[in-house]
């Protein structure tokens, strides 16, 4: 694309970008927005006009910390400004149907933070809404930032070209390492009714789609196991942060910290939650200040795809010493390629139709200026980070909207991952049984 010239910006029409949600997710997003202007030379100007969550004082300090014009503590009074084309959500998927419909039907372009929903029911929902109101002119997309790592979309690209042949057998897996600790407190991922799942909905949808995505196909059966390691845990109080937070110190009587609100109502809230509940919230607690956890902590499950290629997943919150490693090997007829989160300017690549006498796997740096996205940012051996995943995703977003064109992966790939999600589910309520994935 190449860098945007001085004056550009005043001269192009503006793009008015309402987030719903304000701390992990939010944090990530905001930098892509603020960024994405001064890196690529886009269509459209986006402008940071307004954030939401439900306390006052917390998002009008992340405002004014990022960049955002204005904050709102209702997302249907964010909606409805008229300086906000484009509402983009960041909140605990139990929202996110709620939302995404609500600002689809008042014209706004959506981008919606994976996984899609909570359930596939709220998935067709949200996906109809998509549907119909791209006949109208507003898109839709969901957010699975790691399609936009440039060695993910040059793997994506590799595979197309044939460069693997005919998909063997796929490996994935992601792991982290925060829930090991079992008085870590019971935030909001840890509840089925707010997070939709554990470790499958929250790592597990990032690597279902970065395999259908790398693969050019859908998987079409699962067979899983789940578990649930700790299943009671201190309620939360006080502040978290990302994937950190504070037990309660007193009584069960309500934790005031991230992860602890509901998402019903009018307001809204960020990815990490807030607002305070009671200790009868969550069930069966064996004892003031303790509540039942409600999602799994760790999911495996082997696949095929529609071609009959194999595939592995695994997705735990318990792997020690794992911070956040994302790993995917793709093994093909004509070779095969690597992808490893915590060397993310790299491709591993075999390829097998060379000599055996000199051939093996090699490394790729991508960081040429013909590789994805780089043609805007430094010289060549000058690595990017995660946070640039998300300043792709706005620039690939603001691109599409200006066009015309459908952005991807689509509200539909987001329904495709949630169907995978709810088999691996299913079958792991029943004895890990193969389960087709409902089309």
């Amino acid at each position: 694309m190449g860098q945007p010239h001085q004056g550009d910006e005043a001269e192009k029409p503006s793009l008015g970008v309402g987030m719903v949600g304000y701390a992990f997710m939010g944090a990530a997003h905001s930098q892509g927005w603020r960024t994405v202007g001064h890196v690529f030379d886009l269509p459209r100007n986006p402008v940071l006009a307004a954030v939401c969550g439900r306390d006052g004082q917390a998002v009008r300090a992340m405002a004014d910390r990022h960049g955002w014009a204005a904050a709102e503590t209702d997302w249907r009074a964010l909606i409805a400004r008229d300086d906000v084309d484009l509402v983009d959500i960041c909140t605990p998927g139990d929202s996110h149907a709620e939302i995404a419909v609500a600002a689809l039907a008042a014209g706004k372009h959506v981008l919606c933070e994976k996984p899609l929903a909570n359930t596939v029911d709220e998935a067709v929902a949200m996906a109809a809404a998509a549907e119909a109101a791209a006949a109208r002119g507003q898109l839709a997309m969901v957010g699975f930032n790691y399609r936009r790592v440039p060695a993910t979309s040059l793997a994506r690209q590799m595979v197309a070209e044939g460069r693997l042949g005919t998909l063997r057998h796929v490996r994935v897996t992601y792991l982290q390492d925060w829930l090991v600790d079992p008085e870590f407190p019971l935030t909001w991922r840890l509840r089925k009714e707010l997070a939709g799942s554990g470790a499958l909905g929250d790592l597990g949808a990032h690597i279902v789609d970065l395999a259908q995505y790398l693969a050019g196909e859908p998987l079409v059966g699962v067979s899983a196991l789940t578990e649930t390691f700790v299943r009671q845990r201190p309620l939360p109080g006080g502040a978290s942060s990302g994937l950190s937070a504070v037990a309660e110190a007193g009584d069960a009587g309500g934790g005031s910290g991230p992860g602890s609100g509901s998402f019903t109502g009018s307001g809204s809230d960020s990815d990490s939650g807030s607002g305070t509940v009671t200790g009868s919230a969550f069930g069966s607690g064996s004892g003031a200040g303790v509540g039942t956890v409600t999602v799994d902590d760790a999911a495996l499950f082997t696949a095929r795809f529609a071609s009959g290629a194999l595939a592995s997943f695994e997705a735990s919150r318990f792997a020690t010493g794992r911070k956040n490693s994302l790993r995917i090997e793709l093994n093909g007829e004509r070779g095969s390629l690597a992808f490893d989160l915590e060397r993310l300017n790299e491709l591993s690549y075999h390829d097998h139709t060379e000599p055996g006498a000199h051939a093996g796997f090699r490394r790729i740096l991508v960081t040429e200026p013909d590789h994805p996205y780089l043609d805007a940012w430094w010289p060549p051996g000058h690595g990017l980070g995660y946070e640039h995943t998300f300043v792709h995703q706005a620039r690939d977003l603001v691109q599409a909207i200006a066009a015309g064109h459908a952005p991807v992966p689509s509200f539909a790939d987001g329904l495709q991952v949630q169907r995978v999600l709810a088999a691996v589910e299913e079958s792991a309520e029943k004895n890990s049984v193969y389960t087709p994935i409902a089309v």
